[in-house]
């Protein structure tokens, strides 16, 4: 039928399979002559060009050179062209929307940030959505219109049944049964939503220290205590979208959190939190406990005690890395991940000092002993991811050639 993608096996097919292999290689090592994509793809020199002149005539490639410094004639190069298609990220927190856009190579060519300070929003989500999105087209020289695909990436997560946001109470305006419906009637292009924890994983997978793993844990604390869940090389999202949402855990060493949605926190967040840090330092003896934002406050802490070799400073050190082996330990005895990866402001900013006690306390508490590593990520890890997912799907469909 007309219209509609070939069997598998059909000679269509096997042209779309071996141009997005092409593709995919161009993505990963950058410009490359017909020569050399004929022997990473192993299609011979006649069907590597009509491949390389099939996906230059889609706007999928475009020449950009020739090579130089080998012996004989410079052979032609091709590159994934970068305007083929462009992708969008959004970053939402109480106090501000970060957006980016992305071409289709996945670099970043447009970035914008939006404050929204204050508990009531002086303008409803979707005008801020909306203007922050703009802001980064505008940045990027494009139109609105140029965006394929957005994600959007927020704490808590969208319950599938309701619509309604959950697991962020702390994030005003965005909990209208209506939101989802007003936002995508007020944006041209498909939107994704996605718990900032699991874009922070998605970031660390195809870019970071997750890299070739495919179960992995990642625990964050910034603004609040959470994890991401990645199981057979997939996020684990939970039938609600709550998986991970680790700041809720029961655990020893705090009392017990009633009602916990209200409170919007839980025994591991109260244990070891970025909001218990401060406290925690003063308990300890440290002076100078930095004032201002807790979370600010609790990297500060957290970057000066990894620097003191003894004192209140180490004493911090090693009871905040026994409290995250605590909450640690329980997800590690039920999933027994291959890697643990410590990402967010107030665990980065041990660096491998935090890393090594954090790993000899999980040693002592759990039967599973799985290798921690410091996130590699660091600029903006809940945006990046944000692109990165859209960039996937936005590559599945404008580089599926069998249409």
């Amino acid at each position: 039928m007309a219209g509609t993608a070939g069997t598998p096996g059909t000679p269509r097919v096997l042209r779309a399979m071996n141009d997005r292999a092409a593709l995919d290689l161009l993505l990963e090592h950058g410009p490359l002559s017909r020569t050399r994509i004929g022997k990473l793809t192993g299609l011979s020199k006649p069907t590597a060009s009509q491949l390389l002149a099939r996906l230059e005539a889609a706007g999928l490639v475009r020449a950009t050179g020739t090579s130089e410094g080998r012996p004989g004639p410079n052979a032609q190069l091709y590159a994934v062209n970068p305007t083929a298609a462009y992708a969008a990220g959004l970053d939402v927190t109480p106090h501000r929307i970060r957006a980016a856009v992305a071409d289709i190579t996945g670099r970043t060519v447009g970035e914008y940030e939006l404050p929204t300070p204050g508990r009531r929003p002086a303008h409803p989500v979707v005008r801020q959505v909306t203007d922050a999105l703009d802001g980064a087209v505008k940045a990027a020289g494009l139109a609105r219109s140029d965006v394929h695909r957005l994600v959007i990436g927020t704490p808590g997560a969208f319950d599938p049944n309701t619509g309604r946001l959950r697991y962020a109470s702390h994030l005003p305006g965005w909990h209208s049964p209506a939101l989802l419906d007003d936002l995508a009637a007020a944006l041209p292009m498909p939107v994704e939503y996605e718990n900032d924890v699991n874009l922070v994983a998605i970031a660390e997978q195809r870019l970071g220290a997750a890299r070739g793993h495919a179960d992995f844990v990642l625990l964050w604390n910034q603004e609040g205590l959470g994890a991401a869940l990645v199981l057979g090389g997939r996020l684990h999202r939970g039938w609600t979208g709550g998986a991970g949402e680790v700041g809720f855990l029961p655990v020893p060493g705090t009392p017990l959190v009633r009602q916990v949605t209200k409170a919007n926190s839980g025994g591991y967040q109260e244990l070891a939190g970025s909001q218990a840090l401060p406290k925690l330092a003063r308990e300890l003896g440290v002076e100078d406990v930095p004032a201002g934002p807790y979370t600010e406050a609790a990297t500060l802490l957290v970057a000066r005690a990894a620097d003191h070799a003894g004192g209140p400073h180490q004493e911090l050190l090693r009871t905040y890395a026994t409290r995250l082996a605590t909450g640690l330990a329980s997800l590690v005895s039920v999933l027994d991940p291959e890697l643990v990866v410590l990402s967010g402001s107030a665990l980065t900013a041990g660096g491998e000092v935090l890393r090594a006690l954090v790993q000899a306390e999980l040693e002592e508490l759990a039967a599973a002993r799985p290798r921690l590593v410091v996130g590699d990520v660091h600029e903006h890890p809940v945006l990046r991811g944000a692109l990165e997912s859209a960039l996937a799907a936005t590559r599945d469909e404008v580089f599926d050639t069998s249409r």
